[in-house]
């Protein structure tokens, strides 16, 4: 069973259509996973009986030979924000604490159809709100490569999942760099598509959405395989009704135009992850990528994005705070306070600070073909002080704000709407993963996942990305 919970989900589908793995042992392993390392609290809700029960008909439709979607008896997680139809969806808070949907949300409902199998629900701080995955209703999620240090957030529960076997494939969301702070921090691969690819209805302003559901998995193939599944129109998403861009994914990178982008106006880039990501974008030219250093400042974007976050959070959470306050975390409550202090002009120019940023990127397009840059200026940073808010020590010194000092190159892809993906390049010398983000044009998911797996697929080759 143990050889089955590290099988991948590309290989493991394709064994269970042909009939070497059972649908009840695929679904088996990832449960005894989750039981065998219950100590890094990845889970919420665990749906063993349903998932064995689905698993049972499952191989009653391998076995009598019927047409098998792509995803056919594959377990997977859901992260806890994520509406779950039947199966509570808690937000992470006492406040949804024993809240069941009615109705699948849209990317639900596609892997559903195409055959995967809901494991269970992934812990999340509340309401996503914070860049730690901890919670009075379940307690801290630890990262499996190294207790001591964060597993990143908030998608934290669904990145601890995947990294430690139990289920191949996850459904994070992204606020602000919350499937790839996680997929940087565990070691795995997270895309954040181009807002609206893959439709979700569960934000309350659908016109002003920066949060996104997306897949996560152990390779780029994986999460290919997952994001070909959940893609798609959908006319009940106002950014949900364009075709993806006929650029075509490239069979190699040769020629590619990337703009590497060390810096995004912090001071400081740990100098591990500096040569990391510098080796990375070395091979990318190596293989015929044509690379251009490039300047851009993100971390102004800081104060726009909180301006956003925590009047969205205020609106959502305000209303029950004299029902659940004392039920909350302390740094949710200071969330609300800090949004409710915003006016309606500060919003609205935020607002304008997310065009202006947009317009920028889209100039920027019309040159390269891919942005490239760390994922986080440091490894995952150890628990305690540096978390939730910083401030953020890199080799020693202070490096600013949580956001502006470790995540500056994540979150102004939520507000510009453009794809990215994190994925490993490497290790630091106390073995600490370490993550590559690639962006790319709206649209164009495809062109970045192709080139996201030609160069993991060389990095592994050359034994330079940590364990294949």
């Amino acid at each position: 069973m143990s050889a089955i919970a590290d099988m991948k989900a590309v290989e493991l589908a394709q064994a269970i259509r042909n009939r070497k793995v059972s649908p009840i042992e695929a679904v088996r392993a990832a449960l005894d996973r989750i039981a065998q390392r219950a100590e890094l609290n990845a889970f919420i809700t665990v749906t063993a009986d349903a998932a064995l029960a689905a698993a049972k008909v499952a191989e009653q439709q391998v076995m009598a030979g019927d047409p098998l979607p792509s995803l056919h008896g594959v377990p997977y997680s859901v992260k806890d924000l994520t509406n779950t139809a039947g199966v509570r969806t808690t937000m992470g808070s006492a406040i949804f604490e024993n809240f069941v949907p009615t109705e699948d949300a849209i990317a639900v409902a596609r892997a559903k159809a195409a055959g995967a199998i809901l494991i269970g629900k992934t812990t999340t701080p509340e309401f996503g709100h914070k860049q730690s995955t901890d919670a009075p209703i379940f307690g801290r999620t630890l990262n499996p490569i190294d207790p001591t240090v964060t597993c990143g957030a908030s998608s934290g529960g669904a990145a601890v999942a995947v990294a430690s076997g139990m289920g191949p494939l996850a459904l994070g969301t992204d606020g602000g760099g919350s499937i790839r702070i996680p997929a940087a921090c565990c070691g795995i691969v997270g895309l954040k598509a181009t807002l609206g690819a893959i439709p979700n209805l569960q934000p309350p302003d659908l016109f002003s959405a920066n949060s996104y559901v997306g897949p996560m998995a152990r390779d780029v193939a994986d999460v290919n395989l997952l994001f070909d599944v959940l893609a798609g129109p959908d006319k009940r998403d106002p950014y949900g009704q364009a075709a993806p861009d006929p650029q075509r994914a490239p069979q190699s990178l040769a020629g590619v135009k990337i703009a590497w982008l060390p810096r995004c106006g912090n001071h400081k880039l740990d100098s591990e992850v500096e040569a990391a990501t510098k080796a990375a974008v070395r091979r990318m030219e190596a293989l015929g990528a044509i690379v251009e250093e490039i300047a851009l400042d993100f971390v102004s974007m800081e104060p726009s994005f909180l301006v956003i976050l925590e009047s969205g959070v205020a609106s959502r959470v305000a209303p029950h705070l004299e029902r659940f306050g004392d039920r909350l975390d302390p740094h949710l409550i200071i969330t609300v306070e800090k949004g409710m202090r915003h006016s309606a002009v500060a919003l609205q120019q935020a607002g304008f600070a997310r065009t202006d940023m947009f317009r920028k990127l889209q100039q920027l397009f019309q040159r390269f073909d891919l942005i490239v840059s760390p994922a986080l200026t440091a490894p995952p940073l150890p628990l305690g002080d540096q978390l939730p808010d910083g401030p953020v020590l890199i080799n020693g010194a202070p490096a600013g704000s949580l956001r502006g000092g470790w995540y500056p190159y994540a979150f102004p892809l939520n507000l510009t709407g453009h794809p990215a993906i994190a994925l490993p390049c490497g290790r630091t010398r106390t073995g600490l993963p370490i993550g590559l983000q690639m962006a790319g044009r709206w649209h164009a998911d495809k062109f970045l996942l192709a080139a996201a797996g030609i160069l993991e697929t060389d990095l592994h080759i050359g034994k330079f990305g940590g364990e294949d």
